[in-house]
């Protein structure tokens, strides 16, 4: 699964290439717009806490959907979150054990992960200038999962904000498609 970020579907072009690039390391991706369950096209900054919740109900029935899916390995689903998508796939990834491995790209850490006790391996992708999601979210994810016994790998790109660009953007895309082959290929 390949959770958008908080532009939703705006700028499909950019999901699509991520799509595209996973597709082409040899798994299959679902792209759920999770956005419908509450009616918007964007998320507003101000009422994503609110709608959190909606949108991770959201997801675990597109979850449902993509292990009913014929020719999906049931047992080797991983879960790709882009920025708000990152947030997502981690609680995601908190409440339903079908989730074998989650990419956290410059995601943040969501409050209720606090309490959670079981996380997959999971891979963080975070640019050192970010403005939008501070770096020290990915260093707070990193803590938590280690805490709890998580298998965490963490990149961080020097000089890179909410979005790669450049060898960034490739090896982003390389460290991707290794990790979701090593723990879900």
């Amino acid at each position: 699964m390949l959770l958008h970020g908080s532009d939703g579907l705006s700028y499909p072009g950019r999901y699509a290439t991520a799509a595209r690039s996973i597709a082409a390391a040899g798994f299959t991706v679902f792209l759920p717009h999770y956005f419908e369950s509450t009616g918007d096209r964007r998320a507003a900054y101000g009422e994503i806490g609110s709608k959190f919740p909606a949108w991770l109900a959201a997801n675990s029935a597109a979850l449902d959907q993509v292990v009913a899916a014929p020719g999906v390995a049931r047992n080797r689903i991983g879960v790709v979150g882009i920025s708000l998508g990152g947030a997502l796939a981690l609680a995601l990834s908190a409440q339903d054990a079908r989730v074998k491995a989650i990419v956290n790209y410059f995601g943040y850490l969501p409050g209720q992960l606090r309490a959670a006790r079981r996380f997959p391996p999971t891979l963080i992708l975070h640019g050192d200038a970010d403005r939008i999601v501070p770096v020290s979210n990915a260093f707070a994810i990193e803590t938590l999962l280690q805490a709890r016994g998580g298998v965490v790998e963490r990149q961080i790109y020097p000089g890179q904000g909410h979005g790669f660009g450049g060898a960034a953007f490739t090896d982003a895309a390389s460290r991707t498609a290794t990790f979701l082959e090593r723990y879900i290929g």
